[in-house]
């Protein structure tokens, strides 16, 4: 593709960056076949081909974001298989996260937008806020249907039947392993996951001790800092990604560290990035050592080899999480994983597809969500699965709000075939 910036424009570093990925579109129209929103919409503007038109008009004339671009991007839901499709090797995440800051920066959304979009941020990446918050809509979620806007009914629903009680496992610690020390690892603990579902991270820290772990819960650490930084809203998303880099930071220079593990694929893709996040910042050296040791689960428990016994004769459905199979490219490892501790293992059709959880998507564009999480949910229970698995707590709650099918995390499956308790979404 063509680009027409300006020699001034192009000493932006962003600029600079958005023309090199803008130079490697060829318009061949690929990424439309596996897009989500174009595949519900049916509108070129909601594919990424027509979102990069419209990206590159707005920077290239240097114009504050109007309506019609912003609706476009908004209903984008970074699901990056577009990415996974391109021939070309368009980044087109690192488009889309700098087209956010534009129009949050220069963009003026109605009062309702403003008010929601400062809700979410000051109250998802703060664990406790945000049980408090689920305590909330579970109360007001029997009257949900009397209010007007669909996007704060999405959010009473979003509130589950049960809110686990605080894990104290979550706290900065160092837990020993239970056998030879082979890793000391870290593990991100993360933000809303520590209000949904406490068994995710319990999971993992006993699953990784008994492979000979040492597992670190590193002072200081929390959101990855993905909530905001989609949201367009840099510098807070910075200065909560700058928390846990200083904090993994202090571990490496300390002690050291292996690995730092990370069982919920939207944050891993965001840690991974924190290199070319801080790229032209003071922690650009601090953040790329960051972003070369973090590791999904999956990676680090394949590394060390899972020695396992099916515990029951179960189908495991796998969900593949957009962060995980686009954002990451890690699309066998899970698979593996599950049918070597003797779970069967099926796919649904179109698992390349997203569920319609991206983050706070199901929140903010309930509709196209929905009819996404339908789509998904059909083609998982038409593979009559006993158990649906995935990596990612946002495709966890999306798909578990739309089956009676238990949905767990794939680390839950192997903790049970390694000698911990039966999950307990499986009664």
């Amino acid at each position: 593709m063509q680009t027409n910036f300006t020699e001034e424009q192009l000493e932006d570093p962003g600029i600079q960056r958005a023309n090199e990925i803008l130079r490697a579109c060829v318009h061949c129209g690929f990424c439309t076949a596996t897009c989500p929103s174009y595949q519900v919409l049916g509108d070129e503007l909601d594919s990424p081909r027509g979102r990069i038109y419209l990206i590159k008009d707005m920077l290239e004339n240097n114009r504050p974001a109007d309506e019609k671009t912003v609706r476009h991007i908004d209903q984008c839901l970074s699901c990056l298989a577009c990415m996974s499709t391109c021939p070309s090797g368009v980044h087109y995440m690192h488009l889309i996260d700098h087209a956010r800051v534009h129009v949050e920066e220069t963009y003026k959304r109605p009062i309702m937008d403003r008010m929601l979009r400062w809700v979410l941020a000051r109250i998802l990446p703060y664990p406790m806020r945000f049980r408090w918050a689920l305590i909330g809509a579970k109360l007001g979620r029997p009257f949900r249907r009397l209010v007007p806007d669909a996007r704060l009914r999405a959010m009473l629903e979003m509130a589950p039947k049960e809110i686990p009680p605080v894990s104290r496992n979550d706290d900065p610690q160092v837990f020993a392993p239970r056998a030879e020390r082979r890793k000391r690892v870290a593990l991100m603990t993360g933000c809303a996951q520590r209000a949904l579902n406490t068994d995710i991270n319990d999971a993992t820290i006993r699953l990784l001790r008994r492979l000979g772990c040492e597992v670190v819960i590193a002072d200081g650490q929390g959101c990855c800092g993905a909530v905001t930084h989609h949201m367009g809203k840099s510098s807070e998303a910075h200065a909560t990604a700058a928390r846990n880099i200083k904090a993994w930071w202090a571990e490496m220079q300390g002690e050291g560290l292996d690995a730092i593990v990370i069982n919920t694929s939207g944050c891993g893709t965001t840690v991974k990035d924190y290199g070319f996040m801080f790229r032209n910042e003071p922690l650009a050296k601090e953040a790329a050592a960051v972003s070369a040791i973090a590791k999904d689960i999956s990676e680090v428990l394949v590394d060390l080899g899972v020695e396992a016994s099916p515990p029951a004769d179960l189908t495991v459905a796998y969900h593949a999480a957009c962060s995980l199979q686009h954002g990451q490219q890690i699309k066998t490892y899970p698979k593996t994983l599950l049918k070597g501790a003797g779970f069967k293992v099926v796919e649904p059709a179109d698992s390349h597809l997203c569920c319609g959880s991206a983050g706070t998507y199901n929140l903010m564009q309930p509709e196209i969500s929905q009819e996404l999480k339908e789509r998904k949910v059909r083609t998982l229970e038409a593979r009559a699965p006993d158990v649906i698995a995935a990596g990612n707590i946002g495709c966890m709650m999306q798909i578990g709000s739309g089956t009676g099918v238990p949905v767990v995390h794939t680390v839950e499956l192997l903790d049970w075939a390694t000698g911990g308790p039966r999950p307990r979404a499986l009664g």
